[in-house]
């Protein structure tokens, strides 16, 4: 256990989970939209960045949106969701998720994660779909950059008439089986908020094949304007189309990503060398057929070395023990050198807000993602933290099982 006997001496310098990475191209973009007055929603930032982005995840169109929210709010319209229906989402996920489903007026039946990607479990989704029919849409995310599995999830979905919206929000960059996240889903959604892997800020992406539905989307995010020499609108419309700013910062990171990929691997390789004669494991994925971006750097405790540990909604204790941890220890001490840590997202089920929603889970008395919640937490991960760094806060972890 981590004492004051054995504490370590804080950083100067806060480490905190994941920030953003400049280089002088987003400065240069940037500079441009002002030297040119493209500053709104217009502008070759945005034209570069679909077109880039496209690209590199390999859909045939991609629109840029004012934030990776935004994009799944769209998804879900473009889907066909509508007031009273139901919608399969992710559990084990953060709540933007699945927010979007509400906007609709829909209700969301959360499927549980398995063990081995932490994501959507395929063979609870076949599970739901005994259950629940009816449903024709489903929403997967990619755990912090970790890919479900995605082929059968889509078979599944597709089996049963269902559209697939893949929220690859923390994945970008990250591939199943050859193929880019973000790129799986019938419509599919990425992320540029300040802490992902390339950011503008804030930011997202619809990315489809469709051109129809690209050219619905854009029309949708820029408040469903007709083409009338008036002001005309026949359909709602919403302020969500991202900003030829925005667009400058995260062009100028495009060709940086795969260099923020390798020290995001990096930083996931020193913890897993670090830490692996300790009772953890790291976040899971199979080696053969997934290369994760590995966002965040996550890990377990085994159970049989948790001590003890209490949560309600809004405080976590635990009762120190020599040879066992637990994420509440664990992120107490990380925290106590100045460096941030986080617990697991807690699954949406779990959540007040959606409380008596129905949940399906292969083992509903234990559900897979509760217990990893349980005994999850994210680590540090900014890839500009140093070895030393890293090394420093290996140590803190260590420290909290002795």
């Amino acid at each position: 256990m981590y004492t004051a006997t054995n504490a370590i001496r804080p950083f100067e310098k806060k480490v905190w989970l994941a920030t953003p990475t400049r280089h002088p191209e987003m400065m240069r973009y940037i500079q441009e939209a002002y030297d040119t007055n493209w500053l709104s929603t217009i502008g070759e930032n945005i034209n570069e960045v679909e077109r880039q982005m496209a690209e590199r995840i390999g859909c045939a169109y991609a629109v840029g949106l004012g934030t990776g929210t935004a994009a799944l709010h769209l998804a879900v319209k473009l889907a066909g969701v509508k007031r009273g229906d139901r919608v399969f989402c992710s559990d084990m996920t953060f709540s933007a998720t699945v927010n979007p489903v509400s906007y609709e007026g829909a209700e969301q039946i959360f499927i549980d994660a398995e063990y081995g990607t932490w994501n959507l479990d395929p063979d609870a989704l076949e599970k739901a779909f005994r259950l629940y029919p009816d449903v024709k849409c489903c929403i997967v995310a990619d755990l912090y950059g970790t890919p479900a599995k995605l082929d059968r999830i889509r078979e599944t979905c597709r089996a049963h008439g269902a559209v697939l919206i893949e929220d690859a929000a923390e994945a970008l960059g990250s591939s199943f089986r050859g193929k880019s996240c973000g790129a799986y889903g019938d419509i599919n959604c990425i992320s540029f908020n300040g802490n992902k892997v390339i950011t503008g800020s804030a930011g997202g992406m619809l990315l489809t094949d469709s051109r129809e539905d690209a050219d619905r989307v854009r029309k949708w995010s820029t408040q469903s304007r007709d083409a009338a020499p008036w002001y005309q609108h026949s359909e709602m419309g919403y302020n969500y189309r991202m900003s030829n700013i925005i667009a400058g910062a995260i062009r100028g990171q495009i060709p940086y990503l795969d260099e923020h990929i390798a020290q995001k691997r990096a930083v996931f390789e020193r913890y897993r060398e670090g830490l692996k004669d300790l009772p953890v494991s790291m976040n899971p994925f199979d080696e053969t057929e997934m290369k994760p971006n590995h966002w965040l750097s996550c890990l377990t405790v085994r159970k049989e070395y948790m001590c003890q540990q209490t949560r309600t909604d809004s405080k976590a204790e635990f009762v120190p023990e020599h040879g066992k941890s637990c994420p509440t220890e664990i992120l107490n001490a990380i925290a106590s050198i100045n460096a941030e840590g986080r617990p697991i997202w807690k699954p949406m089920h779990c959540q007040p807000i959606f409380s008596g929603m129905p949940f399906v889970s292969l083992d509903p008395a234990s559900p897979t993602d509760e217990d990893i919640f349980a005994r999850g937490l994210c680590l540090p991960s900014d890839n500009k933290m140093t070895e030393e760094e890293q090394n420093v806060i290996i140590e803190v972890i260590r420290r909290c099982f002795d």
